[in-house]
């Protein structure tokens, strides 16, 4: 997708702060972080929404939240807790229409978010 703009970031042409890469899978630091780690995590396959995803996604998706689980992890917030959120579409917050799995943690949580 030419106008996506974690498309950009994957082909390197919008700069991010990247804490994990590999052939399937991007995660960098948010921009407007909501707790010390806020990280996102996408797939390098432009898919618009969770509203978008077929069966031959359940992989990949998958692949997103077990990263997110490796990351929280690696940032020392896995025994405390984190929280992964996937805002589908407009009413709930996504601004960004590429899947993105939100790893959110390193500060106590409040319930409901919002």
């Amino acid at each position: 997708m030419s106008d996506c703009l974690f498309c950009k970031i994957i082909a390197r042409e919008v700069p991010g702060s990247i804490v994990y890469e590999d052939e399937r899978v991007l995660a960098f630091n948010d921009i407007n972080p909501q707790a010390p780690t806020h990280v996102l995590i996408v797939p390098k396959r432009h898919v618009a929404s969770l509203s978008d995803l077929t069966e031959d996604d359940d992989e990949m998706v998958g692949e997103l939240v077990r990263r997110a689980a490796v990351i929280a992890g690696d940032r020392g917030i896995a025994a405390g807790g984190y929280r992964t959120v996937f805002n589908t579409n407009r009413d709930a917050g996504q601004t960004v229409f590429h899947i993105h799995l939100h790893l959110i943690g390193g500060r106590r949580l409040q319930w409901p978010p919002g």
